[in-house]
């Protein structure tokens, strides 16, 4: 009854956002417009030996062999009708009509509606109990987009011991009966007949570290050009502040330090200025001990389906904070599986209508023209005002989603969005100091995405506790 009404709310939905995305067709593309078309202009005019070779443009090849054929085979990509078998019709509307999905793909010309698709797809086999079509889906995902290994180990980790391992309940308990060694070989069977499907052709001409190399460009540098809101974004605005101070103090030659190097749009390698430079080994580092807790926890205290989306969140909210060169866009890789929590308790509500709202008002600095002001904070206001009402009225008996420190913080985006689109473009400071209004966005939003982080964490933990207390009881 529950999934039929949501089939019910899902074709006039899906075409609202069909007609919105319609209306968005003559605005601005980014230069993600270019790098698409010269990635088609490559597989479909060179043979598949010099593809990851090919460097005449400055737009080189660098995502999975399978995306690679996608732009080789089709021209247009359809989003699924009905992504998860939810009862909610706010759930339709948090996945359907989620704003950052909307510029991202329609005005910053990106391809992951069906990317998302294929994940939230995934997410649904898992809870279904179908582990191999799960796991189908996500390595044909990975050779599709490889920003996915964010959320890997989560696979990884669920599929080793609520899969291959068997168990049986003793007293309340439990309790180990044996490794299933052909559940396995059927999951590596599928994992790696994906793998070799998508690399196959590459290693068999010689060119799988060329391709690897151009997967993982380590010379890129720490952050994208646009600092995505987490840990380093911080980290560089405390490097940026001390070298100001020490110039004036002129214990730094000012000739050594560069004030917009790393905000000045360009993608490139950083030495910071007083604090230690950042290795891709650091970041790798910091993201493991990120995602250690829930990785473990998830192997200790499965809970089934429910705790493998939660540590999928925490390992797509871990690498986001510590990962190296990461794109703003990667916040939606946790927003979009937060939402089946949002609307199931009143505390996972609250986290992610703080990482929702933050998220997404990082985002803004992607459309930076002056006539996609009215429509990115238009549609923005639409979402998030039907977001918090429909929340809010969802579990209007159970108390509030929001305290008031957090009502303060996501208030402040107004004053914020006002300083840095309008006054601060006004001042003379704006020529001098042209990095200040992304430095401003950046950091402000990396306390609400690490504030929900940590929140997430310690509502799984709390989660953890509840149940054991009603075992005991």
């Amino acid at each position: 009854m529950a999934a039929s009404r949501m089939r019910g709310w899902m074709l006039p939905l899906a075409f609202g956002v069909t007609l919105l995305k319609c209306l968005l067709i003559p605005t601005y593309h980014s230069t993600d417009f270019e790098v698409h078309r010269n990635w088609l202009a490559v597989t479909y005019s060179l043979p598949v030996s010099q593809w990851y070779y090919e460097a005449t443009s400055e737009w080189t090849l660098d995502y999975p062999p399978f995306f690679a054929w996608c732009c080789k085979n089709i021209n247009r990509t359809k989003e699924p009708k009905e992504i998860l078998e939810k009862p909610d019709f706010i759930l339709a509307v948090l996945l359907l009509w989620n704003f950052g999905l909307l510029i991202i793909d329609h005005i910053h010309f990106q391809y992951n509606g069906f990317l998302f698709g294929l994940l939230l797809l995934s997410i649904a086999r898992m809870f279904q109990g179908r582990h191999l079509e799960s796991a189908l889906l996500f390595a044909v995902l990975m050779n599709f987009k490889h920003i996915f290994l964010y959320v890997a180990p989560a696979y990884g980790i669920y599929l080793l011991r609520s899969y291959c391992f068997t168990k049986n309940k003793q007293d309340g308990s439990i309790q180990w009966r044996g490794f299933s060694f052909s559940r396995l070989f059927a999951l590596g069977f599928i994992v790696c007949s994906v793998f070799l499907a998508s690399f196959g052709p590459f290693v068999a001409m010689g060119q799988l570290p060329q391709v690897l190399a151009r997967l993982f460009p380590f010379k890129r540098g720490l952050c994208h050009a646009y600092w995505a809101p987490n840990f380093w974004a911080v980290y560089n605005a405390v490097d940026k502040v001390l070298s100001i101070i020490a110039v004036k103090l002129k214990l730094l030659d000012p000739d050594l330090f560069s004030k917009a190097s790393m905000t000045g749009g360009l993608v490139q390698e950083f030495q910071h200025a007083v604090l230690p430079s950042v290795s891709p080994l650091a970041t790798l580092i910091c993201t493991l001990l990120s995602i250690m807790p829930a990785i473990f926890h998830l192997w200790l205290k499965p809970r089934g389906p429910r705790g493998f989306l939660q540590c999928l969140i925490l390992c797509a909210l871990g690498s986001f904070m510590f990962g190296w060169h990461v794109h703003e866009k990667a916040i939606l890789i946790a927003i979009l599986p937060l939402s089946l929590f949002a609307v199931e308790n009143r505390k996972d509500a609250g986290i992610y209508l703080v990482l929702v709202t933050t998220g997404h008002f990082s985002l803004f600095p992607l459309l930076f023209t002056g006539p996609e002001m009215p429509i990115k904070i238009s549609l923005m206001l639409l979402f998030t005002i039907y977001s918090f009402s429909a929340l809010r009225a969802l579990f209007r008996k159970q108390g509030t989603l929001l305290s008031w420190p957090e009502s303060i913080y996501l208030s402040g985006l107004i004053p914020l969005q006002l300083i840095c689109e309008i006054i601060y473009p006004l001042t003379p400071w704006q020529q001098r100091f042209p990095f200040v209004p992304l430095l401003l966005i950046s950091v402000y939003c990396s306390l609400g995405t690490t504030y929900a982080w940590i929140r997430l964490y310690i509502s799984v933990l709390q989660e953890t506790l509840t149940d054991r207390k009603m075992k005991a009881q």
